[in-house]
């Protein structure tokens, strides 16, 4: 082989290389295009540097209020659906959850023992071995209300200590709007009406988070 014939053949081959070279990189570029999130400015309740836990919690709790309050069936309605159907209860009163489901409920009952702001409510109608506990703060602890209203996905939001701080401030939003001013010193011994949800961990210990609380002689 002479050097001119040499010379032409490598630079065909290196000239073969430059081209899927330039190939391979613009797959990774298209590649990564396709990966790029791109989030506008003030997009979104999550959008990054704009999310604000006071605001969500006050535009997203009338709304939550809203559905669980439509959704929620009387404590003895709601017990007897459960010892009868548990997924037919839950498509009718609930949300689905990993965990356990989400029901939402109304009753009415006399406040009893309470410890740290946690009361039982003796309602009637239910079975002996069914306890009702009611969340009145002033720590209002869980995620019941932003899972029990359905809808709230993690994906709306950045990360997982914005969507933390989504349910913080729905439960701040409730504080404000349902339990401010509640003479809690004060309550056991009376009859309080409630809405609120509840996870199904335990079918006979209901833990609920008002969204509704009226509180009478």
């Amino acid at each position: 082989m002479s050097a001119a014939t040499a010379d032409t053949s490598f630079r065909k081959s290196f000239s073969k290389r430059q081209i899927v070279l330039a190939v391979i990189c613009v797959v990774v570029l298209i590649a990564m295009g396709l990966n790029t999130r791109i989030v506008a400015t003030g997009s979104g309740p999550a959008a990054t540097g704009q999310f604000s836990q006071e605001a969500y919690g006050k535009k997203e709790f009338p709304k939550v209020q809203k559905k669980i309050s439509e959704r929620a069936g009387s404590a003895a309605e709601l017990a007897a659906a459960i010892a009868k159907d548990k997924d037919a209860a839950v498509k009718k009163y609930g949300v689905p959850s990993d965990i356990a489901p989400l029901m939402s409920v109304k009753f009415s009952g006399v406040v009893g023992e309470g410890d740290s702001g946690v009361f039982d409510v003796a309602v009637k109608g239910l079975p002996k071995d069914l306890k009702i506990r009611l969340q009145t703060g002033p720590a209002i602890l869980g995620t019941t209300l932003r899972d029990a209203a359905g809808g709230i996905k993690f994906g709306d939001f950045e990360n997982q200590i914005q969507y933390q701080n989504a349910a913080a401030g729905i439960n701040n939003a409730m504080k404000k709007l349902v339990l401010s001013g509640l003479d809690r010193d004060h309550l056991k011994g009376k009859t309080v009406q409630v809405v609120g949800a509840f996870q199904l961990i335990n079918p006979n210990n209901w833990l609920v988070t008002p969204v509704e609380l009226k509180v009478g002689s």
